[in-house]
């Protein structure tokens, strides 16, 4: 007896061929998961694209963001997605999120945490490694630049204040916010977080520079210094 063979997305109905389906209707009208098996085009001898995409969006708790911060490698573990169909799906997500961070930058004005907190969302959220980034600002709150100032975490890294207070004199920038994300998803600060605002803090005021915050990035949320008063 043959192998039952899955039919590829050219070989359904076409009522029910995503891509038919988003010409119709629009892209609004198509599930993550076909969504995906647009994207990768064909699923395996047992699975279509959907079902295959579906049971891709289960492994991360059908959550576009926790997908995000797969690895090629990761994907590649699921039968029927090899390198080529892994990076589609890599680079589409990246695309999401570059579309996500050009609004941001283009509505450059800090006004509160959450603003700083939507600026670097994009970022670092899906990063599975933490790093540190500086947020420099003019008078009008609005941003000059970022700067990344150092990777692989708070304690792990040593974090030069001249460095970033050089920056900021370079860009000539009036006050700055600092930001880090914790890929573990927990907000609450680390001893470490805690006392190196201090110190960047602390060296700013003689420099005339103030520190606005320190937002600490998390899955979908954030924590914010200065709402909880410890700046």
């Amino acid at each position: 007896m043959s192998e039952y063979k899955k039919l590829n997305i050219k070989e359904w109905a076409v009522e029910d061929r995503p891509r038919e389906k988003l010409t119709r209707n629009g892209p609004r009208s198509l599930s993550d998961a076909e969504l995906i098996a647009i994207l990768i085009g064909s699923g395996n001898l047992n699975e279509t694209a959907v079902e295959l995409s579906r049971r891709i969006l289960a492994s991360t708790n059908n959550n576009l963001n926790e997908l995000g911060r797969k690895s090629i490698e990761y994907l590649q573990t699921f039968k029927g997605i090899g390198e080529a169909k892994a990076i589609t799906i890599v680079a589409a997500l990246e695309l999401g999120k570059r579309r996500k961070e050009t609004d941001d930058t283009n509505n450059n004005r800090i006004t509160s945490s959450k603003d700083a907190a939507d600026y670097f969302q994009p970022l670092l959220g899906d990063l599975n490694h933490e790093e540190f980034w500086i947020l420099f600002l003019d008078r009008g709150n609005k941003i000059k630049e970022s700067f990344r100032i150092s990777q692989g975490g708070i304690s792990g890294t040593v974090i030069d204040v001249r460095i970033i207070l050089k920056a900021a004199l370079e860009k000539q920038a009036s006050s700055i916010i600092l930001c880090h994300n914790h890929p573990s998803g927990t907000l609450q600060p680390s001893d470490a977080d805690v006392k190196i605002t201090r110190k960047i803090n602390e060296a700013a005021k003689i420099m005339d520079i103030s520190v606005l915050d320190h937002v600490i990035i998390g899955d979908q949320k954030y924590y914010s210094f200065a709402d909880e008063g410890m700046l």
